[in-house]
């Protein structure tokens, strides 16, 4: 299958491209840079130069493939709603480039964060949480599979790890090293679900070969860690202590970090036998990945 793929020399992009080339699929990336086109290529894809702003060029390419996988999005939470607003556009035009061709489109969206609840793939997002940003978008994808196309989408937890993160909880370790601390709001019981890049990746092939249109699909490994036991393991691959900080001590991360948000995988795994089978979370600080 030729696959065309955004954000593929990004942290999950760099897992899913080597992932989709060894199974055979032959992989065309958007690079948005000289550095990012020599990422993909180094992961047996072929290169595009262009960005998310290059929406006709990204239908084009679009209509060239016999599947699309978009994981780009601008992580700017200085301005989180005009990322989302350019994310609405390029789902927009890849959703209308494969209307009517019946070939698989797979987006990136969020686990739901419903404090309390262990959310599924059914659940909703509470207004204003962290997910509910995104998850407008991933109406609109799913739209597409009643204009036949076979729309699916990943949510992803908030924590994807492995060695080479440089996501959240590689932020969380640079906070500690900076304070001294390894913190977590009030009593650090709200949960953090989390999976490993590669077990993350393999579900994106699954669900670009197998999954039926308007599927929504998680990609979680560990439903719910305390986030005292994340901040705790990140102390001791820091050699910090670990200790309860006022929200603002930890950033912009400090309003997620005090929220309780659980998810489960259950219906994915039984859909399309994914089974989660690298390091959980903190098997992976605790192998100084975050040192």
């Amino acid at each position: 299958m030729k696959v065309f793929v955004t954000g593929g020399s990004g942290w999950v992009g760099s897992a899913v491209v080597p992932e989709l080339v060894a199974a055979g699929h032959l992989v065309t990336g958007l690079a948005r840079s000289r550095a990012s086109a020599e990422v993909l290529r180094g992961l047996g894809a072929t290169a595009v130069a262009g960005d998310m702003e290059d929406l006709e060029l990204i239908a084009g390419r679009a209509t060239e493939a016999d599947g699309v996988i978009h994981l780009a999005f601008r992580h700017d939470f200085a301005d989180f709603a005009r990322a989302v607003e350019l994310d609405a556009r390029v789902v927009g035009a890849i959703g209308d480039a494969l209307a009517g061709s019946g070939k698989p489109f797979v987006i990136t969206g969020g686990t739901p964060a419903i404090p309390g609840v262990l959310a599924d793939e059914t659940s909703k997002a509470s207004p204003g949480s962290p997910s509910a940003g995104r998850e407008g978008v991933s109406d609109l994808a799913l739209s597409y599979a009643d204009r036949a196309v076979r729309a699916s989408v990943i949510r992803l937890p908030r924590s994807v790890h492995g060695k080479g993160d440089h996501g959240f909880i590689a932020r969380l370790a640079a906070t500690a090293r900076e304070q001294g601390v390894s913190g977590y709001v009030g009593d650090g019981a709200q949960r953090w679900p989390a999976v490993h890049v590669n077990d993350a990746a393999h579900l994106y092939r699954l669900v670009l070969e197998k999954a039926s249109a308007g599927s929504v699909l998680h990609a979680v490994g560990d439903e719910g860690i305390a986030f005292r036991e994340i901040a705790a393991a990140v102390g001791r691959s820091t050699g910090l202590p670990s200790g309860s900080v006022e929200p603002q001590a930890l950033g912009f991360l400090g309003i997620l970090a005090g929220i309780d948000q659980p998810a489960t995988a259950t219906r994915t795994r039984a859909l399309l036998g994914w089974n989660p089978e690298r390091p959980g979370l903190i098997a992976d600080i605790d192998a100084g990945y975050y040192r």
